[in-house]
């Protein structure tokens, strides 16, 4: 894919679905396909594929491979599959050629998770990273201690398609869109919906989702009030959205995916628990209010339940 048609894309939702595992605790394919083609048909621009959602970092370097071709079969050429890579340099290339071989359009490089990464050696791996790379790249920046040249330094590298934007830092957001080439990487809400407007309204375009998984038609709602200006419209999707979005926010993150997983599951869907260290399932209290919610959404139409025919994985090894 074109790194113009990948940041096309990137200006829509970029959602994240989760990694199903069966009784065993293994990556199940086929209904990990599921969960991609339930995305891909809800009209996601961009589909990412083992992000963060899905339990990038509780995964093996092969099962990430496994979710990618799953990601690949369940989409079906109906949106970009952008297919996360990461981990030492070595490795991260070499996941990017894999992804390029089983059919993505594009990777997303999550930032190192070295404790001792310096903030300008990281840009230079987002670069080394994007020198290698046979497809678009986009780079998923969400530490602390970069600076103004450091994120135009990213914006100008021909390979890089879209910086993923995940910290709070709008006032370097603001500088770093000010100071980049606006023919250049595109600046992207990493930090989904509820940061949306204020990332749109600093000059980004374009956030990722892990509502999507859950209740696409409202992620798609802001995005669309968020595209024509309706920062009023888009102000009450998102306190629709206040409750979940803050149930996953609980042990300090801990329940981000563990939340979307039990939503998944309760739509129809047995997707299993959560890897530690995330937290593997919702206590009784939690569940009951994450349910009430989910009813409620049902009841007004923005969720509807799934009977789910298997797809066939055989294409995808």
């Amino acid at each position: 894919m074109s790194i113009a048609t990948m940041r096309q894309a990137l200006t829509g939702v970029s959602g994240v679905p989760v990694t199903a595992y069966d009784k065993n605790g293994e990556v199940e394919p086929r209904s990990t396909a599921i969960i991609y083609r339930r995305v891909a048909m809800a009209g996601i621009h961009n589909i990412v594929a083992a992000g963060n959602t899905g339990e990038f970092y509780a995964l093996t370097v092969e099962e990430i491979r496994s979710v990618h071709e799953a990601a690949v079969t369940g989409v079906d050429g109906k949106a970009p599959v952008t297919a996360a890579i990461g981990r030492s340099l070595r490795e991260a290339v070499r996941m990017a050629r894999d992804a390029a071989a089983i059919g993505a359009s594009a990777v997303m490089a999550h930032q190192p998770v070295d404790p001792f990464a310096a903030p300008s050696a990281q840009i230079d791996y987002f670069c080394k990273l994007a020198d290698a790379s046979p497809l678009p790249m986009i780079a998923y920046v969400r530490a602390d201690g970069f600076n103004v040249e450091d994120m135009a330094r990213l914006a100008r590298h021909e390979n890089i398609a879209g910086i993923k934007f995940a910290t709070p830092d709008l006032m370097l957001l603001s500088r770093a869109i000010s100071a980049s080439d606006p023919a250049g990487a595109l600046f992207v809400c990493g930090l989904a919906e509820s940061w949306a407007l204020s990332f749109t309204a600093a000059g980004a375009r374009g956030f990722t989702s892990g509502l999507v998984n859950v209740a696409p038609k409202l992620s798609l709602a802001v995005h669309e009030a968020l595209a024509s200006g309706d920062y009023d419209g888009a102000r009450a999707i998102l306190n629709k959205l206040e409750p979940f979005e803050r149930m996953r926010t609980k042990y300090r993150n801990g329940a981000n995916v563990t939340v979307v997983k039990e939503a998944v599951t309760h739509s129809g869907l047995n997707v299993g628990p959560v890897r530690v260290p995330g937290l593997p399932m919702l206590d009784e209290s939690d569940r009951e209010e994450l349910f009430r919610l989910l009813r409620a959404w049902e009841a007004a139409g923005d969720i509807q339940r799934h009977g789910e025919a298997p797809v066939d994985t055989r294409a995808a090894g």
